[in-house]
């Protein structure tokens, strides 16, 4: 990577190489963050090296685990792997948020709230959820009755820039405002000190008004490439 290159072309090196370095497992050439927290990695560049250190990683994939990239150029083939997807996703940022200000009452999540987030998250399916996800930023959610109905947190964190992800609203509580007021409770304290939001979704997301109306612009599509061990289903 070269200092022409902006953070977000490369938002998971970026982001473990800095920030979340301490998520990360690997080296100079490869890292990715650890298993439990998501599946996400990424090469030092597209070397000989960087491949083979990448392709350790997948090495050590269960059968039923993979392995994501998200590049904004096309990526190499890693060795010892079969693609199970790749995929145009697009990346928006947002600088200045069209706040509702309406606010709901939300708690923090962390280690207490998995089994519910992991609930939740298996009915809507936001993108990839795991035990320790949470560990990446700030999470907060809305409970009702005893039962997690909606929350959004952040992702990956390269310098400048904070990601907003996984909000998602129990389908018997959608039509009541509850995702845009947490996105807005997660965004105004990255843009509070002096960074940008982003996130990353699929150009036919229906939620992507939402995220316009919020401030969110698009700003490039990036390919999101997810890897299985070529012999995972072999077996």
């Amino acid at each position: 990577m070269t200092d022409r290159h902006h953070p977000l072309d490369r938002p998971v090196w970026n982001a473990l190489t800095t920030r979340q370095a301490d998520l990360a497992l690997g080296d100079r050439h490869a890292v990715r963050f650890r298993p439990a927290v998501n599946l996400f990695a990424a090469g030092a560049d597209q070397s000989p090296a960087s491949l083979a250190a990448l392709a350790g990683f997948a090495a050590d994939l269960p059968d039923s685990a993979t392995m994501g990239l998200v590049e904004a150029t096309p990526h190499a083939t890693v060795p010892g792997t079969r693609i199970v997807s790749a995929t145009p996703i697009d990346q928006m940022v947002l600088t200045r948020l069209d706040a509702r200000n309406r606010q709901v009452p939300h708690v923090a999540l962390g280690a207490a709230d998995v089994p519910a987030m992991l609930a939740l998250t298996a009915l809507t399916v936001p993108g990839p959820f795991f035990a320790e996800t949470y560990r990446q930023g700030d999470y907060i959610g809305v409970y009702e009755a005893g039962q997690l109905i909606a929350m959004a947190g952040q992702r990956m964190r390269p310098p400048g820039f904070t990601e907003v992800s996984a909000v998602c609203t129990h389908s018997d509580y959608q039509g009541r405002g509850l995702g845009r007021a947490l996105m807005e409770a997660v965004i105004a304290p990255i843009l509070a000190q002096g960074e940008a939001a982003f996130l990353h979704c699929y150009p036919d997301n229906p939620a992507r008004g939402l995220y316009e109306a919020l401030g969110f612009r698009y700003r490039a599509t990036m390919t999101y490439t997810v890897l299985s061990r070529d012999n995972a289903f072999s077996r």
